[in-house]
């Protein structure tokens, strides 16, 4: 446990600080791990309600808070494929970079975006600028290990935080467990339907692990107010219990959840489709949820 509260206060004290208020009005998605339109890609099932979701934020100017394992980059070896396969959804994404609405949080399956050199090496290959206000906005991209959102005029603050930082194989050792998922699980899901026991995901007992070691991390750091993601599970307290959030995933079947955040007050969404009864079919959003003051869990 010394080990991860290290990891985690660590992210803390390093975390890019984000100043919101009332008018302030964001959406958290985590765990979308994008690939390559095969049988290994998750999104693949849900990338229609993700970018109609997408659609809606940015029409209604909210700020895009991506909370680690955006892309999947532990089944893949090249981003190219990935890129190719959606394109209209990082077309979207680069809507919100533009009006200066993206805050991008790298977590296990995307930890090679913690390397600036990478991102930049990545956009440089398919967004290449035609003059200097084009390079300006598409390579201002950062990833972050964290965040923190600083309520103005409070000392409150909420950190945001993939969540893999609880989770020793994955964060010390991800670069292990990548190979075992590109050149065993991979194999083993797709012939045998065995999934991956290194995924809390995946695995209840590695989940309820993940969850212990937040929570005493909350507790340690006088009840701090996280939201993260990583176990795919969502999580969302009554007042006065532990304030761990959890944004779920976009890969649950035939949705995707997500918290959001508008005028101080907090909400788990889900966004799903529904054919109507002349056979048309309609993607609509739910809050199941919420939505609740954030006070109440600062």
């Amino acid at each position: 446990m010394g080990i991860v509260n290290k990891i985690i206060d660590r992210a803390y004290k390093k975390a890019k600080t984000v100043s919101i208020n009332k008018d302030s009005k964001i959406i958290f998605f985590s765990d979308l791990h994008k690939g390559d339109n095969s049988y290994a890609d998750d999104f693949t099932h849900n990338y229609k309600i993700y970018n109609q979701a997408l659609k809606e934020y940015f029409k209604n100017d909210f700020t895009y808070i991506e909370v680690g394992d955006g892309i999947e980059l532990w089944e893949n070896s090249s981003f190219e494929p990935i890129f190719l396969a959606h394109e209209n959804t990082f077309n979207l994404l680069k809507l919100f970079n533009k009006k200066g609405k993206l805050h991008m949080i790298w977590g296990n399956h995307d930890m090679e975006f913690r390397n600036p050199l990478k991102v930049e090496k990545v956009l440089r290959s398919f967004f290449i600028p035609k003059n200097i206000v084009a390079k300006d906005q598409y390579f201002d991209l950062e990833y972050y290990e964290s965040l923190l959102l600083e309520i103005e005029n409070t000392k409150k603050n909420i950190f945001v935080l993939h969540g893999h930082q609880a989770d020793y194989m994955n964060y010390i050792h991800w670069k292990f467990s990548r190979f075992f998922v590109r050149y065993f699980w991979k194999y083993m899901q797709k012939w045998f339907g065995i999934s991956d026991p290194t995924s809390p995901a995946k695995n209840y007992t590695s989940l309820i692990r993940v969850e212990k070691k937040i929570n005493k991390w909350i507790v340690k750091n006088k009840n701090q107010m996280v939201i993260c993601g990583h176990t795919h599970r969502p999580r969302f307290p009554d007042p006065g219990d532990l304030p761990h959030f959890n944004t779920g995933s976009c890969v649950h079947p035939e949705s995707i959840i997500g918290i959001e955040i508008n005028n101080l007050k907090i909400s788990l969404v889900k966004w799903y489709q529904i054919t109507n009864n002349d056979k048309t079919v309609k993607i609509v959003k739910t809050i199941l949820e919420g939505p609740t003051d954030l006070e109440k869990f600062l």
